[in-house]
C-alpha cells in the first residue's frame, strides 16, 4: 500500500489537492459551529445569537507582554517561576447582558478554546506518531510522554509541591521523552523498533511509580485520580495563552516536514537514498511531537483515544499523504474534543472528559474496523 501510494504520488496529490481547500474549510466551519453550540449548553442556557456576540466581543488583539516572577517551593527550597502575561485591546463591543457576557467569556469560552487546543495538539501528535512508527495503533503516549506528565502532576499533588501543576506535568513529560530517546539511541542512530520497546518499558516503569504515589496520596487521592482521567474544568485564558501558541507553532513546524514523513514511510534506507537526513528528521519529529503532547497533557491531564482514533478516521477519509492528513486530523481532533467535553458537562453531574473520549471513541473505532477496511499507513 505504501509503495503503491508513493509510486503514484503525483496522481494522488493532484486528486487530493483539488479537495483539500474544501475539506479544510468544512472542518473549520464544523469547529466553529461545534464551539458556538457548546457555549450555549450549561446550567444556564444561552441562545446562539448571544453566544456569537459575546464570542466576538472576546476577540482581543495582543498589545503587550509582561513577565512577573513568582516563587514556588520544591522540597522546602524556593524556586523562581516566571509567569508571562499578555494585555489585549478588544475592538468589538456588541450589546450583551452582563451575566451572559461573564458566563460565556470567563467560564465557557476558555474551556472550549483550551479543549480545541488540546484536541488539535493530540490529534496532530497522533498522526505523526502513526506515520513515524508506520503503525495505525500508535498514539502520542507511545514514547512515555503521557506517563511522564502523569508522574509530574501526581507528585505535585501528593507532595504538595508549590509549583504550577501544568509546569510539573510538562517537565515530567519532556523528561520521560528524553529518557526514552536516550535509551534507544546508540552510535548516533535511533532504530524505530528500539524506540518503541524503550517507550513501552518506560511507560511500564512510570505506571508503577504512579501507582506507588497514589498509594501514598492519602486525602489527595481524589484530586490525583481525577487529573489522571483527563479534565477541562476550571480552564483559564492564561492556560490558553500558553497552550494554543505552542501547539500551533509545533504543528506548523511538523507540517513543514510532512513530505519527509511521507518518504520515511518507504523505509529508512530508501529515505536516505532519496536525500532525507533520516536521523535528524526523526529527532525533530520526536521532539516536536513530545512537546506538543506535553503541552496538551500538562493542562488537561491524560485524555486517551483522541490521538488514536482521529488520525485513523481521517486517514480513511483523506488518505495517507501527511501534507493533507496532518492539518485535517488536527482540526478534526479539535472539534472531537470540544464535542466530547460538551457531552461530559451536559449531565446532572460533570464527568472527566477522558471517560467520554474512551466511551464514545472505542465503540466507534470498532464499528469502523468492522464496516471498513483498515487503511495502512
Amino acid at each position: 500500500m505504501c509503495n503503491i501510494y508513493l509510486a503514484n504520488e503525483n496522481l494522488f496529490v493532484t486528486v487530493s489537492n483539488s479537495r483539500f481547500p474544501a475539506i479544510v474549510a468544512g472542518l473549520l466551519v464544523a469547529l466553529v459551529l461545534t464551539a458556538l453550540t457548546s457555549a450555549t449548553i450549561g446550567p444556564v442556557s444561552i441562545d446562539l445569537s448571544t453566544v456569537a456576540k459575546a464570542t466576538v466581543n472576546a476577540v482581543g488583539v495582543p498589545v503587550g507582554l509582561s513577565v512577573t516572577t513568582e516563587t514556588g517551593t520544591v522540597l522546602g527550597v524556593g524556586v523562581p517561576v516566571p509567569t508571562p502575561s499578555l494585555s489585549y485591546h478588544y475592538p468589538f463591543d456588541f450589546a450583551v447582558a452582563d451575566t451572559s457576557e461573564t458566563i460565556v467569556r470567563k467560564i465557557r469560552l476558555p474551556r472550549i478554546v483550551l479543549g480545541a487546543s488540546v484536541g488539535f495538539a493530540l490529534a496532530a501528535a497522533g498522526t505523526v506518531m502513526q506515520g513515524f512508527f508506520r503503525n495505525p495503533l500508535a498514539d502520542p503516549s507511545i514514547i512515555g510522554v503521557s506517563s511522564g506528565a502523569a508522574v509530574g502532576a501526581v507528585a505535585a499533588i501528593v507532595f504538595s509541591i508549590a509549583l504550577p501543576l501544568p509546569l510539573m506535568a510538562f517537565a515530567g513529560a519532556l523528561l520521560a521523552a528524553f529518557a526514552v530517546y536516550a535509551i534507544a539511541t546508540q552510535n548516533g542512530e535511533t532504530p524505530v523498533a528500539t524506540l518503541l520497546l524503550a517507550g513501552v518499558a518506560i511507560q511500564t516503569f512510570l505506571g508503577a511509580v504512579i501507582s506507588f504515589l497514589l498509594v501514598q496520596s492519602g486525602e489527595s487521592l481524589r484530586e490525583a485520580v481525577l487529573w489522571l482521567m483527563g479534565h477541562l474544568h476550571n480552564s483559564t485564558w492564561a492556560e490558553v495563552e500558553v497552550t494554543l501558541p505552542l501547539a500551533l507553532l509545533a504543528v506548523g513546524v511538523l507540517y513543514a516536514y510532512a513530505h519527509d514523513l511521507n518518504v520515511l514511510l518507504m523505509g529508512e534506507a530508501d529515505a536516505h537514498a532519496l536525500g532525507i537526513e533520516v536521523e535528524r528528521t526523526k529527532r525533530l519529529l520526536l521532539a516536536l511531537s513530545s512537546v506538543v503532547t506535553a503541552a496538551a497533557v500538562a493542562v488537561a491531564g491524560v485524555i486517551g483515544f483522541v490521538g488514536l482514533i482521529v488520525p485513523h478516521v481521517m486517514r480513511l477519509l483523506v488518505g495517507p499523504d501527511h501534507r493533507i492528513l496532518l492539518p485535517t486530523s488536527a482540526l478534526a481532533g479539535a472539534s472531537f474534543l470540544v464535542a466530547a467535553d460538551t457531552l461530559a458537562r451536559s449531565g446532572a453531574a460533570e464527568i472527566p472528559v477522558g471517560i467520554v473520549t474512551a466511551a464514545v471513541g472505542a465503540p466507534f473505532f470498532l464499528y469502523l474496523l468492522r464496516r471498513r477496511e483498515v487503511h495502512t499507513v
